[in-house]
């Protein structure tokens, strides 16, 4: 991955205003625009996909500056893509670029890390907006971002499904399953062979004990996984 600027617990995710709590501080850019096209242009030679680690609003900013003056089909993405604005998603979904996010982080970055009182709650309001990137058409990938959380993505999406900040921004449990499967399969460019069970597609299947659907939201990470099937083959049982 490129990184183009820190992480937010560290107070060096670059911001287009300081921190609120500390008004002497924005974060740190570690790319400009002219490193990262020629980051690109790396990428582009060998022949593997841009994926890129911006957190904070500037850093998001400078990426897509530099996206949009890049002629290239490529699919970009953006790992975290934690401070967003509405200008921002906006030019996500212009630019078709993926946001890869880590739900369990976002509520840490809440409980631990305090992110109304480090940002302020207007912004902090655009902290991982992931309802909203939906529903402007962004395809918004999972993870875990382990060993920092726990690896389980049922976890991940009883997080999203269950947000208390902001819960404006909580998914539908269907919503939470696309992370994992159709989107985070878009974001690697297979789509066309892998998230869904259909017809032409590996068969790459994993059997719950419970539909996730189907429970109460509180119990959704205490489902355990029965089998796993990768390209048909079996791996658990």
């Amino acid at each position: 991955a490129i990184n183009v600027d820190g992480y937010l617990d560290s107070k060096e995710a670059a911001l287009l205003e300081p921190y609120s709590d500390e008004p002497n501080n924005s974060g740190k850019l570690l790319c400009t625009e002219e490193g990262l096209a020629a980051s690109f242009k790396q990428v582009f030679a060998a022949g593997v996909q841009p994926i890129i680690l911006a957190m904070g609003d500037k850093a998001i900013d400078t990426t897509l500056n530099v996206i949009e003056q890049t002629p290239s089909e490529a699919r970009f993405r953006i790992e975290q893509a934690a401070v967003l604005n509405k200008n921002l998603v906006k030019r996500l979904k212009k630019q078709n670029v993926v946001v890869s996010v880590q739900p369990k982080v976002i509520s840490t970055e809440f409980t631990v890390w305090s992110a109304t009182k480090r940002l302020g709650k207007e912004r902090a309001r655009w902290l991982h907006p992931l309802k909203t990137l939906i529903d402007e058409g962004v395809k918004v990938a999972g993870g875990s971002d382990c060993p920092m959380e726990p690896l389980s993505p049922l976890l991940g999406m009883q997080e999203v499904v269950l947000r208390a900040e902001f819960p404006e921004q909580r998914l539908s449990v269907e919503e939470a399953l696309h992370l994992y499967t159709l989107d985070a399969a878009y974001a690697s460019g297979e789509e066309n062979v892998k998230g869904s069970i259909e017809e032409g597609k590996l068969a790459d299947l994993t059997i719950l004990s419970s539909d996730p659907k189907a429970v109460v939201p509180e119990k959704i990470k205490n489902i355990s996984v029965e089998m796993v099937l990768v390209n048909g083959r079996l791996i658990i049982f």
